[in-house]
């Protein structure tokens, strides 16, 4: 008995909330006037990060410190 109650509850409240956000809703939207849809913008690239192993400043550090030529470490 409470399952049909509450069944009958849901629908109720479906059927109001339908019936209050959505027909009325559709048709006052349909009435105004047609807008221009909005523009969207490209977002800006941000800069490239380089990864260490693209970085000809740390390749040449790297080699330096191969040959033995780096005299910080």
């Amino acid at each position: 008995m409470y399952v049909l109650v509450a069944l009958a509850v849901t629908v109720l409240v479906v059927a109001l909330a339908w019936r209050g956000f959505g027909a009325d809703a559709m048709r006052d939207r349909e009435r105004q006037e047609p807008t221009a849809p909005p523009r969207l913008h490209r977002p800006t690239k941000a800069p490239r990060q380089i990864a260490p192993d693209d970085d000809p400043e740390f390749l040449g550090e790297i080699d330096r410190k191969l040959r033995g030529e780096d005299k910080s470490s």
